[in-house]
């Protein structure tokens, strides 16, 4: 894929970019190792400040933000404000607590024979983060805030459709204050990800992308001895139980379904609900999807957008005429529109079988699979019969099955009657073929620090102590 501006409203080449070169490339790795030296020995307070600025400079450039994000890869100009004023929001949450998921925690000290013990939290060095371009800001920020926090730098290969995004991410944080080289934009093919790991001055790397982009960064990172954190694809379940509200349950539905234009990993995009209500919501969800507006992502109301690629549009088609050839039931939507960009109209599939893309296969777009189950566990089986784990949703308000589903759903988060999100405040991440390691939270912050344990003793041990020691 070409680095350039494609607006995927109409399919024009806006701008383009040529490649770094490798010696471009070297020295921006060697500005990134230097700025690191620096920036982890500024006080956690300094970097506050300079990420307080960031959030600030975020809130400021809103709406050209917000535009250049629209124009890049066709989400809503709505959606697209929201999402710089969430980054905003985490700048300032990692500024304000920074220090306190970074302060070192004592141990017991009697029992480790130690005058004094602890655990200090430590910055590792520049991390590679290889982004992609569903939510070309968010995805950043939600590393580089804590990243930056910690002490860390970043090297940014973002996706090759969103380059002024990814270059204004750079200016944002010099502007902030940052060292010179704290953040770095990395103007690369995906071919170049395997030499820029195999640096040692790379400390780890982290990936939000496809299941085979995960894949491909966990062998580079392992033949390389590096730290990795990896969010991928998911195919997330929204299971729909009798004594759930079926109005507010669609209405969560179609959101889930088609924000940011369908294209979420963790979108709810297999709707599995019980027999007893299937009808009731099947009903109203259809009507629901069908009634979503499709059109120009600058239009106020617009609800769905273009598709990001005209390869991902085809992709998401070709499932869907799939699933239909093969038995399954279009209940809305399907059709190509006729005219220019790269747009796909709400659709739903029910009758859903194996051996049909859809039963097995992460659908990138505005397309929900209904499934009809039986039972609770009939419900959960299906739910947990893919090979992602992301996120879940659950809708009842019966308590003992609310209990029930936060133990049974394998994924790295269920959402009980409402939909699946990502907050700072929280954990974020996946289990099976949906990655590993969290984001968000001081244990993101945490999963590129070298977590040190320290033990004191008094004055010099005796002789012979430590023979035996490990």
């Amino acid at each position: 894929m070409p680095i350039a501006t494609t607006n995927p409203a109409t399919g024009q080449v806006l701008k383009t970019y040529d490649p770094m070169s490798d010696e471009q490339v070297d020295a921006a790795i060697e500005r990134t190792d230097l700025a690191f030296r620096d920036l982890r020995r500024t006080s956690i307070a300094q970097r506050g400040r300079w990420m307080s600025a960031a959030a600030d400079r975020l809130d400021a450039e809103r709406d050209d933000t917000a535009r250049l994000m629209t124009t890049e890869m066709g989400k809503t100009y709505a959606a697209a404000k929201a999402e710089v004023t969430k980054c905003a929001a985490a700048c300032r949450f990692y500024a304000a607590h920074a220090e306190r998921m970074l302060a070192d925690e004592p141990a017991d000290a009697r029992a480790v024979k130690a005058v004094r013990a602890f655990v200090r939290y430590q910055p590792l060095g520049p991390v590679l983060a290889v982004m992609p371009w569903n939510f070309p800001l968010w995805q950043v920020i939600r590393f580089a805030a804590p990243a930056l926090m910690a002490g860390n730098t970043g090297l940014l290969k973002h996706a090759s459709n969103v380059p002024q995004t990814a270059l204004y991410l750079e200016d944002l944080f010099r502007r902030a204050g940052f060292p010179e080289g704290a953040f770095t934009t990395l103007l690369v093919g995906s071919q170049a990800v395997d030499r820029i790991l195999a640096d040692p001055r790379v400390r780890a790397a982290t990936l939000t992308g496809s299941e085979g982009a995960g894949r491909s960064i966990a062998a580079s990172a392992g033949r390389n001895l590096k730290k990795t954190v990896l969010e991928l694809g998911g195919s997330d379940p929204f299971v729909v139980m009798p004594s759930a509200d079926l109005d507010r349950a669609a209405e969560v539905a179609t959101t889930a379904r088609c924000q940011n234009n369908g294209q979420s990993c963790i979108a709810a995009k297999r709707f599995i609900v019980h027999a007893d209500v299937y009808d009731a919501f099947a009903e109203r969800f259809v009507a629901n999807m069908a009634a979503l507006r499709v059109g120009d992502p600058m239009d106020a109301d617009t609800d769905v957008g273009p598709l990001a690629t005209e390869r991902g549009r085809d992709e998401v088609d070709a499932q869907v005429r799939d699933a239909a050839d093969k038995g399954a039931s279009v209940l809305c939507g399907g059709e190509l529109p006729a005219g220019d960009g790269w747009f796909y109209p709400p659709t739903v599939v029910a009758d859903l079988r194996p051996g049909m893309r859809m039963w097995s296969e992460e659908v990138f777009g505005p397309v929900a699979g209904l499934f009809r189950v039986s039972s609770y566990d009939e419900a959960v089986e299906v739910a947990n019969g893919s090979a992602y784990g992301l996120g879940s949703n659950a809708w009842t308000t019966d308590p003992a099955e609310q209990e029930r589903f936060a133990d049974d759903l394998d994924a790295g988060s269920v959402f009980v009657n409402g939909m699946t999100t990502s907050f700072p405040e929280l954990p974020f991440g996946g289990v099976r073929n949906s990655g590993y390691g969290r984001e968000l939270s001081a244990l993101g912050m945490r999963e590129f620090c070298n977590t040190k344990t320290v033990w004191v003793g008094e004055g010099a041990p005796s002789a012979g102590a430590g023979a035996h020691a490990e």
